[in-house]
């Protein structure tokens, strides 16, 4: 089994096809993607002991809404340590890790949960299955670039389309596993957490098992190399290093951390903002509608705008991301004392599926500035922004709510100062992305770094 992960043997054989590669992304990313759908456990979490109503030593809301932060921050954190480690190794051992930790990590918080210990709780998917949050999110990614010189950003867009699906299965998988388990432990969350930890460690290993790398030198059999400096697309590689003392790389980190700060404030807080917007006029169904179309398109423009990428260039595709964002957000709060819905969901969808297209078009952007060489390892780096901005977007969106609603605004009224500071960060990534330069030749490496199994 160990030499079967080694990654001289993990190198494909020349009957093997690149488009395997892409369910074998898939099976990691769809996995890992229930991170996004971890709030379908919040209420149940808040009632294992008072039981329909929150008893005094339940766990608070914001409370456990750490977890879900701290998973982040450590996918950001496990990426960057471990991203040269996940080059050297190989997918295999590094998809394995993947999916010791994130099942693992379910185990552990199921401890957590049955013993009503909140730090279990937070080690087991926060910390352990952050970790494996990360691992997974790289390693096929950086896979998938080398199968795909010709189409880097649809290729990177198939496999990041599954974290941002990934939700989509695993929250109606929990309800039912809770409302099937009810009887047997509180809210029955500890035996939901074991079942997923188990089913998501046996999918994820079908990933492990198909993931192959291509062997030096390889192209796609007809494909011609685009003549190089027309689109900032490299000529030569660059190590992890170095990559991260050039500017290039602390441009594109400012630009992917506003992008999702100003998603993911708006994501975790969607169903409350469209109510509150539109009092009387939204229900609550018709708000979780909302946040399911949110999903749709989050997931659908992590594919589309990746794959526009490959046309258009990564430095236009960011480029409409912050413009049409910042005009889109500035809009917002004039869309809700118009009392139109239908203008404000239509820019919501839009904005969202420019979000989830950031995700997906900044590892293509990677492999244009660095090369191939250690793209995993940079792509790892530039992951903390996603960590920041995990922590800042809600911040910002949550708090300065409850500070307008304290000095008297109205709830329809409490986002209008977050819109325009979200259109702002949005300016400010427009700037970043205007000063990209091709990387200077001085920072290529000369010479392949040693890969030791």
């Amino acid at each position: 089994m160990l030499d079967f992960l080694d990654r001289a043997r993990s190198i494909a054989g020349p009957s093997y096809s690149r488009w395997l590669v892409p369910p074998a992304a898939l099976a990691i990313h769809l996995c890992i993607g229930q991170a996004y759908a971890f709030s379908v456990f919040n209420f149940p979490l808040s009632h294992l002991i008072g039981g329909t109503q929150p008893g005094p030593d339940d766990w608070k809301l914001s409370t456990i809404g750490w977890v879900f932060s701290v998973a982040i921050v450590f996918l950001g954190v496990s990426a960057a340590a471990f991203g040269a480690w996940v080059e050297r190794v190989g997918p295999r051992k590094a998809m394995l890790a993947s999916a010791t930790c994130f099942g693992g990590g379910f185990l552990v918080a199921a401890a957590g949960v049955a013993t009503h210990r909140f730090p279990l709780l937070l080690v087991g998917y926060g910390v352990i299955g952050g970790v494996g949050l990360g691992l997974g999110y790289i390693s096929p990614v950086s896979t998938l670039i080398k199968w795909f010189p010709d189409r880097p950003g649809m290729a990177t867009g198939m496999a990041i389309m599954g974290f941002g699906g990934g939700a989509m299965i695993a929250s109606p998988l929990a309800t039912i596993l809770m409302a099937r388990f009810r009887s047997v432990a509180p809210q029955g969350v500890a035996p939901t957490f074991v079942t997923m930890g188990v089913l998501y460690f046996a999918f994820m290993m079908l990933g492990v098992l198909i993931a192959r790398t291509p062997p030096a030198g390889w192209r796609p059999e007809g494909w011609v190399p685009r003549p190089h400096g027309k689109r900032l697309v490299t000529s030569g590689d660059v190590i992890v290093n170095e990559a991260v003392k050039t500017p290039q790389f602390w441009l594109l980190w400012v630009m992917l951390c506003v992008n999702v700060t100003a998603g993911i404030g708006v994501l975790g807080q969607a169903s409350p903002m469209i109510q509150e917007m539109f009092p009387g006029a939204i229900t609550a169904s018709a708000a979780a509608g909302f946040v399911g179309l949110l999903s749709l398109a989050n997931m659908g423009g992590r594919f589309f705008w990746s794959s526009l990428s490959d046309y258009i260039g990564r430095k236009a595709t960011y480029a409409t991301f912050f413009l049409l964002g910042a005009i889109l957000y500035a809009l917002v709060p004039s869309t809700g004392r118009a009392g139109s819905v239908a203008l404000f969901v239509t820019g919501y969808v839009i904005i969202m599926s420019m979000y989830g297209g950031g995700f997906a078009t900044i590892p293509a952007y990677l492999r244009d500035m660095f090369g191939t060489i250690q793209v995993g390892a940079i792509h790892g780096r530039l992951l903390t922004a996603w960590s920041t901005a995990g922590v800042l977007g809600p911040v910002l969106v949550n708090y300065i709510r409850e500070y307008e609603i304290a000095r008297g605004v109205a709830k329809a009224d409490a986002y209008t100062v977050t819109m325009y500071i979200m259109a702002s960060l949005l300016v400010a990534g427009f700037i970043c992305n205007l000063l990209i330069r091709g990387v200077h030749q001085r920072h290529f490496t000369q010479e392949l770094p040693i890969v030791v199994a």
